[in-house]
């Protein structure tokens, strides 16, 4: 954070940075203090739609790659799931199946399973898990010490108060929320800030145009998630609270680029009648107004 503020106090070109939401306001403020140009890839608790037409195994085995990679330490993993209530048992034992697929009876001991970053971000992720309003389905196993949680998929409310539910998770906790119908599940996301990508899991294309109209993101994904960062054909940021400009292939050559103007005029050519030149006598006022 230091050589972060530190670097803002120099009057650059451009700052592109990665991070908090907090941090992020602090390095925009700062950068106004010279006009300096910014972009911001903030992340935020990005939702995903599962829908009752979906294909759930497949769509478990999607979810949970997506969420549990890095030990859910990237800024556009599934921060939680809108699951239809007609298929929420069904994903729930398929997610389980997943988990112990990827990584065995014994997540600790596997080799594909990553550690968090800091300690302290391991204990404030377990006291995440210590509410009366979340209900841990299966995992929830801790070792501060060796930066370890497993991957634990909880039950909450369609509710903001939980706190898995405030900000941004950053690691391998998955809420659950049963929806009866994805009209009320759609006015959740929106009654909160603008994530950095929306997920939904639908075979009914209606249903998943529905609520790619209906929601604002920086980015979103149909029967997927996460890949969409690896594309780099596909610009990639956030919106609102997610984020500020684009990047990746074409879009970061164009961010990092400033298209500047250029006029060249021969100074041997001579303007016909002169125009633009005063003095202005009525007929070249004639002519300039009828010039289209």
């Amino acid at each position: 954070v230091e050589a972060g503020k530190a670097l803002t106090d120099i009057k650059l070109d451009h700052i592109f940075f990665t991070g908090s939401y907090k941090t992020g306001r602090e390095i925009m403020m700062k950068a106004a203090e010279h006009l300096t140009p910014v972009t911001l890839e903030l992340g935020g608790k990005s939702p995903a739609f599962v829908h009752r037409s979906a294909n759930i195994p497949l769509v478990a085995m999607r979810i949970a790659w997506a969420k549990f990679v890095n030990c859910g330490q990237t800024c556009i993993a599934p921060d939680y799931v809108l699951v239809d209530s007609a298929v929420e048992e069904q994903f729930l034992d398929a997610l389980q199946r997943t988990i112990t697929q990827f990584y065995g009876t014994n997540p600790k001991t596997s080799p594909d399973y990553s550690r968090l970053i800091s300690e302290t971000h391991t204990a404030r992720l377990h006291q995440l898990l210590d509410d009366p309003q979340v209900k841990i389905v299966f995992g929830g196993d801790v070792d501060i010490a060796e930066r370890y949680l497993a991957p634990t998929v909880v039950r909450v409310g369609l509710s903001r108060t939980p706190r898995v539910m405030q900000d941004e998770i950053f690691g391998p906790i998955l809420p659950v929320i049963r929806v009866d119908d994805f009209t009320a599940a759609v006015s959740f996301v929106n009654d909160g800030e603008k994530p950095l990508a929306v997920y939904v899991y639908s075979a009914d294309k209606a249903i998943a145009d529905h609520v790619l109209a209906s929601t604002s993101s920086g980015t979103a994904a149909v029967n997927d998630a996460v890949y969409q960062f690896a594309i780099s054909t596909l610009p990639f940021g956030g919106v609102g609270a997610s984020g500020i400009g684009r990047y990746h292939g074409k879009a970061g050559f164009d961010t990092f680029s400033h298209r500047k103007s250029v006029l060249r005029r021969p100074l041997w050519f001579l303007e016909p009648l002169a125009l633009r030149y005063p003095p202005f006598p009525d007929w070249k006022k004639k002519v300039l107004l009828a010039a289209p």
